[in-house]
């Protein structure tokens, strides 16, 4: 199982770009995004190509191969953006990932 890690996107589309096309040429099953998806936060600058709602679109074309969980920078808002789960209820966050075990 090949898995492939991208972290702090925070809205930019090329960026996103940039992480869906390794992503294809990776050969991994699982993209595993480590939160700060669509937002950039407030102390921090816009990103360049900040396009969240882009974003969002770009990402969920993958939704059935991403783990994500949630950044400091994402909220309940975002995911009404995204069709896979970036929020859950708890502090510990649990995965199964089909044909590891």
């Amino acid at each position: 199982m090949k898995l492939m890690f991208a972290s702090d996107i925070h809205g930019s589309l090329p960026a996103t770009e940039r992480v869906l096309a390794l992503f294809a040429e990776s050969g991994a099953q699982w993209l595993v995004i480590l939160g700060d998806l669509l937002n950039h936060g407030p102390r921090n600058a816009l990103p360049e190509g900040y396009a969240p709602a882009q974003v969002a679109e770009r990402l969920n074309t993958q939704a059935s191969r991403i783990i994500a969980v949630r950044g400091n920078c994402d909220s309940e808002v975002d995911q009404m953006l995204l069709t896979f789960p970036i929020t859950a209820p708890g502090s510990r966050y649990y995965w199964i990932i089909p044909g590891c075990f």
